[in-house]
């Protein structure tokens, strides 16, 4: 797979280049040959990322699907992770695929190793967000191990995307209105007013972009929302976001717009 020192400057932010090649290493040594490669995607990617708010996102294509034996290697990797990068502790997301999973337009129905909020699971099910997420993957994922992403899979359809976002809103986010537990947190408060923001930019323009630049466009369309969008967009952890009644009102209002 050759030598990882790019990575040690593949962000602008030398504390997440060290945990980048912590992981690379580990997973490289893990794998092997069943390693294809591995992938920064997400905000990172993008140019949307904020050292106070914004997660860690990374992808790992497999040739086939990781033992059992090896489930248990990167579970203990991720835990060392964890406990050596404290900052960046339950702030790393990543996925474990096998590479022809990546062949499917619809979530794949058989579960993949996954990590997020400092938690692992061997078996996470495949989310409505799916193909999104292999879009801004096709379209910005940078390589830290193997060929570019464009390589594995054919051109994502935007078409194809909007399906998955309409999905999205309805089998996701509107059940979050009668959620009171998951609404009465701050990051998912922003979470939520943020993702939406994308999710109507995708199906009303056609096209997919960050959150951030989502999110501008929906308060210049829509400027009676620019005061949540502008709280949801200064959240860092640490801080409250007391919205949930706004979250609320917005999640309907952005399912009256894409019923339209």
């Amino acid at each position: 797979m050759g030598n990882l020192r790019h990575i040690k400057k593949i962000t602008p932010y030398q504390d997440i280049n060290n945990v980048l090649y912590f992981l690379a290493e580990g997973i490289r040594n893990i794998f092997g040959d069943n390693l294809v490669g591995m992938y920064l995607t997400g905000s990172l990617s993008y140019g949307d990322f904020n050292k106070k708010r914004s997660d860690i996102d990374l992808v790992v294509v497999l040739k086939k699907p990781a033992s059992s034996k090896k489930i248990k290697m990167i579970k203990r990797l991720h835990l060392d992770a964890e406990r050596k990068y404290k900052k960046w502790s339950k702030k790393i997301e990543c996925s474990y695929i096998p590479l022809d999973m990546l062949q499917n337009i619809l979530p794949p129905k058989t579960p993949r190793p996954y990590v997020g909020g400092g938690i692992f699971y061997s078996k996470a099910p495949y989310g409505n967000e799916w193909i999104i997420n292999q879009y801004f993957l096709y379209k910005h994922g940078t390589a830290l191990i193997g060929h570019d992403f464009k390589t594995l899979i054919k051109p994502i359809e935007i078409t194809d995307v909007k399906k998955a976002c309409v999905k999205d809103l309805f089998k996701e986010w509107k059940p979050k209105i009668t959620d009171s537990v998951y609404l009465a947190n701050s990051h998912q408060q922003s979470y939520i007013v943020l993702n939406l923001c994308r999710i109507l930019y995708t199906i009303l323009c056609n096209d997919a972009v960050s959150k951030s630049v989502a999110a501008l466009w929906v308060e210049k369309e829509y400027p009676q929302w620019k005061e949540l969008i502008d709280t949801a967009n200064a959240w860092e952890y640490g801080k409250e976001m007391n919205h949930k009644d706004e979250t609320i009102n917005f999640i309907k209002f952005i399912i009256a717009k894409v019923k339209k």
